[in-house]
């Protein structure tokens, strides 16, 4: 596809990634380390391609309430191992954070893939770009003693949250 637009001179390549790209939550790591592998492809694909006039977007949403943080969750169910050997109760686990309607989402997905957006990320819900940001900063800061013996409050948050809890307004 990206042969045919450098014959083009032209085009725009939209990469689905994820905030869990940019930012991670508790028991996610799998999933962000694949969403974290598509920031580093568009990032690369937007240097090696601008010389020849093809944009590159991602578009990032965040915790939506599709059913599929959900789901994450319960991958344990069908883990063959010894319970009594797991680190959690994965039974008690939530996905930790409220989730938003997902119509912002659909839109600008829409609006990147036409073109009429030209910021190169492009993260939905806005309302968490600037904890994205601020968190981005953190492990930079972080030292490797930080909260040892304490448990980290996301994962806290994650037994306190119930599934498919949606962000009230």
């Amino acid at each position: 596809m990206a042969k045919q637009m450098v014959k083009r001179g032209a085009g725009r390549i939209v990469w689905v990634s994820s905030r869990e790209g940019l930012n991670v939550n508790p028991f996610t790591g799998i999933y962000s380390a694949s969403k974290h592998a598509v920031e580093a492809i568009a990032e690369t694909m937007a240097h090696e391609l601008q010389e020849h006039n093809i944009e590159v977007a991602t578009v990032n949403p965040g915790p939506f309430l599709t059913g599929f943080n959900d789901r994450m969750f319960q991958t344990w169910e069908s883990w063959e191992d010894d319970p009594s050997q797991r680190l959690f109760d994965y039974a008690k686990l939530a996905f930790p954070r409220a989730q938003f309607d997902p119509e912002a989402v659909y839109a600008t997905l829409t609006s990147v893939a036409a073109g009429e957006v030209d910021s190169f990320r492009n993260l939905e819900p806005k309302s968490m770009l600037e904890e994205t940001k601020r968190l981005q900063q953190v492990p930079w800061e972080r030292k490797v003693t930080d909260g040892l013996g304490t448990r980290h409050q996301a994962i806290q948050h994650s037994y306190e949250m119930r599934p498919e809890t949606p962000v009230v307004h």
